[in-house]
């Protein structure tokens, strides 16, 4: 029967996670190669074996060489085989080239197919994170149809039928690989086998030298292609195929070659010809939207914020400096550092990236010393709904700045009159007319709202997040720490409420209760509206009123019937108030971020409504005034934001809000570089860490890394396959890591220790991926 094992690296403690995954690579005919600059810092693998002795393994990791761990070695085969497998590898995502006997044979990208044969030496060079989906394929299955003697040649496959066929087939088992049976296994196995051979029986490769000089032709054209249709504002890898007789996907791997993507090509080109535009007098009574227009932006802030990022210095600037030299900065998506001002473009547009995606440009702010810094909440310094690695940052700090951060709950808008009217930052972020949207992208769906026609963004992700901060010298690998230092509510700005901060909680259709109500209707969502005092003093919240739910037509008139977008305007004279609710009744207050994130690495646009290894929607009241939050690092910068701000709310958040309150934070960002920090503990890192000065909360997840787990449908499924046993297994996991790596304990004091002194806690079971924590008390450990 196939057997399914599921490794996590990251659950042993960082002394052995190296070691883990060593041996785990061996038991698969493989050995990793990790230079001191390359050093291990996560790996996550799945092991299905079929009872045709091949081996299916998804393994994700980072930056590294793997090479055949050797024929003779006992953990190079499975048990009954004479010789190492035959490897058939599929590039989920990341990049790298493939070397057969020392020589470097051929790169390889997302989405492709390679193979080789341990018979022969090779090595599979990842240069960045990567998910690869390997068949461990007895090599008779293979070998014997070339011959007896012959080996199967090591090389990426081309664009053959077979080889385009069997990519898709291998993505599809990628994406659901948790959930393969033993008959899938069993059937995808020789699929694969058959269409990988046909593609290797296809004939010989090309001729090195002569595939070289017909690629430069074509590249050469493909150039020219692109350069006069630059004005074309939905041109695409497709139109350029179309008109050159190549694939797309060729033309794709020829930019590879030079070390960029099609569409990072032309957008620098549009680039170079609107800043030519912009100094040149012919030009100087045309306006900088005209000039981004004629040469395909079709979005004035976007060309703004691209030319920023490209060049460090906005079209406006740049326009009065009469073309002063600047630098084209080469990111491909990360920050670059040059001088004390890296900075971070946007991705070019693309089928599925539109424009208009991303809020409007901020421009990065130059910090020298880590001192004390002020982000104030407003259009400008906030994305709503979702993480991207891609925004541009509203401030950049160095380790040890101390910033006081104001955020907004996405609430704010059931009551305009006492959480919106006469607030400045309020209003430039909720404002919303039928002419002007000030804030359109609310989610991490498409803008022009294709699937459900909500709005911009869909609603798949729902919080205002204030940032992100750029924090100087954090890399994959290292751990910030968010400190806590002071929170307090934001003062109703309405003068006839002065005196008085208020908040909203929404007993909504996404809450725990929802299938479960006793009265009618049963199908109701129930908005209440608490008010504390503006100090933050009294300790307590009150109820002022409630009301239900009644369908809402927004500005641009849509109707939502349910709550199922963020920030419509509640019309007050569509509902029916009933005051005096929870009369008597005394909230207790804990001021909390319930949003607190790095950028995750996985994806360019993530909602922001399911929690994970990035941290984001954790929804733990602990995250209060006093605690310390250890998020790890994903992306170059870290890239912190900070959002939906709670006044209170009790574990579980079982109606799913908790008191939903604007808050001002106080907060200390420390970065802890993997290897170097006093707190050891943090090393390897991989789910995040509240510190308060009692105890330590350890977060276990439904999927620590759904992103990668659940494959490109990742963002829905979460929602689907979400479980408090899986949650509370993770949460097992972390808290057996920590008390191994914290206070030295073996495997079986810590699971004892567990048992008898470890509160575990439903932390959420609101926002897809459900969570639950572990409490471990400081006084255990005096």
């Amino acid at each position: 029967m196939n057997r399914t094992v599921p490794i996590s690296i990251n659950a042993f403690p960082a002394s052995k996670q190296e070691a883990a995954w060593r041996e785990t690579l061996a038991s698969l005919g493989l050995a990793a190669e990790l230079s001191d600059a390359d050093a291990f810092h996560f790996g996550e693998v799945s092991i299905k074996r079929s009872p045709t002795q091949a081996t299916f393994a998804l393994l994700r990791s980072t930056t590294q060489k793997l090479t055949a761990s050797g024929p003779a070695s006992p953990k190079a085969r499975e048990p009954g085989r004479s010789e190492a497998p035959i490897l058939i590898g599929f590039v989920t995502y990341g990049r790298g080239h493939l070397t057969d006997s020392g020589r470097r044979a051929a790169e390889f990208a997302d989405g492709d197919l390679w193979v080789c044969d341990p018979a022969t030496p090779f090595s599979v060079q990842f240069r960045n994170d990567f998910e690869l989906l390997l068949l461990c394929l007895p090599r008779e299955r293979l070998a014997g149809r070339f011959g007896r003697a012959a080996t199967v040649p090591t090389l990426v496959l081309g664009e053959t039928v077979s080889a385009a066929a069997a990519r898709p087939l291998m993505r599809a088992l990628a994406s659901h690989f948790a959930f393969m049976e033993d008959g899938d296994v069993m059937a995808a196995e020789p699929a694969v086998t058959e269409l990988v051979l046909s593609a290797l029986l296809v004939g010989a490769r090309p001729e090195e030298d002569s595939a070289t000089q017909v690629q430069a032709a074509h590249f050469a054209r493909i150039c020219a292609q692109i350069e006069a249709r630059l004005r074309e504002p939905d041109l695409s890898v497709n139109d350029i195929a179309s008109a050159e007789g190549l694939s797309a996907r060729y033309i794709q791997r020829l930019f590879e070659g030079q070390d960029r993507s099609f569409s990072d090509y032309v957008r620098h080109r549009r680039l170079e010809q609107c800043r030519l535009d912009l100094v040149n007098p012919q030009h100087a009574d045309r306006s900088i939207a005209e000039i981004g227009f004629r040469w395909g932006f079709a979005d004035q802030a976007h060309f703004s914020r691209v030319f920023s990022a490209a060049y460090a210095i906005s079209p406006r600037d740049y326009r009065k400096s009469s073309g002063a030299t600047v630098e084209t900065r080469w990111t491909r998506g990360r920050p670059m550092h040059s001088g004390a001002r890296p900075v971070r473009p946007a991705p070019a547009a693309t089928a599925t990236t539109e424009a208009t995606d991303l809020p409007a440009p901020v421009r990065p702010r130059e910090v020298i010393e880590p001192g004390h810094h002020h982000l104030p909440v407003s259009r400008d310094t906030v994305h709503w709904g979702y993480l991207s690695r891609s925004i541009a940052p509203a401030l950049r700090v160095r380790s040890g700045a101390r910033v006081t951060v104001e955020t907004l709950t996405q609430h704010a808008y059931d009551d305009h009159e006492r959480m919106i009217a006469g607030d400045p930052g309020a209003e430039s972020v909720f404002r919303w007319t039928a002419d002007y949207k000030a804030v359109d992208r609310r989610g991490a769906g498409p803008v022009n709202a294709s699937i459900f026609g909500r709005g911009a963004g869909e609603g798949f992700g729902v919080h205002i997040c204030t940032g992100p901060i750029f924090v100087h010298g954090a890399e994959p690998g290292d751990v910030l720490e968010v400190e806590i230092l002071d929170l307090k509510p934001r003062p109703s700005a309405n003068p006839a409420h002065a005196g008085y901060a208020f908040g909203s909680n929404a007993a909504a259709a996404w809450g725990f209760h929802h299938d479960d109500i006793l009265d009618e209707p049963r199908k109701r969502e129930v908005i209440t509206i608490y008010r504390t005092d503006a100090a933050g003093e009294s300790g307590f919240a009150e109820a002022v009123y409630s009301f239900r739910w009644a369908p809402q037509t927004d500005p641009f008139g849509v109707v939502h019937e349910t709550i199922d977008y963020p920030g419509v305007p509640v019309d007050h004279r569509l509902i029916e108030k009933r005051e005096g609710v929870l009369a008597g009744a005394r909230i207790p207050v804990r001021p909390h971020f319930g949003f607190i994130a790095v950028a995750p690495r996985e994806s360019d646009m993530v909602d922001s409504v399911p929690p994970g290894y990035f941290g984001g929607n954790i929804d733990n009241w602990r995250a209060g005034k006093g605690s310390s939050v250890y998020l790890p690092v994903a992306v170059p910068g870290a890239l912190l934001s900070v959002g939906d701000p709670h006044l209170a709310q009790g574990d579980g958040e079982i109606s799913g809000t908790g008191l939903e309150c604007s808050l001002t934070g106080e907060i200390r960002l420390v970065l802890h570089r993997r290897g170097e920090t006093d707190k050891s503990f943090l090393n390897g890192l991989n789910a995040p860490l509240i510190e308060t000065p009692e105890a330590w909360l350890l977060h276990g997840f439904s999927y620590t890394n759904y992103l990668r787990e659940l494959g490109r449908n990742a963002q829905s499924e979460v929602f689907k396959r979400s479980s408090l046993s899986r949650a509370l297994r993770s949460a097992t996991r972390e808290a057996r890591k920590f008390l191994m790596g914290r206070y030295g304990l073996d495997e079986d004091e810590a699971i004892s220790l567990m048992s008898v002194a470890v509160d575990f806690g439903v932390t959420q079971v609101a926002d897809g991926n459900w969570g639950v924590h572990a409490r471990i008390s400081k006084s255990i450990f005096p």
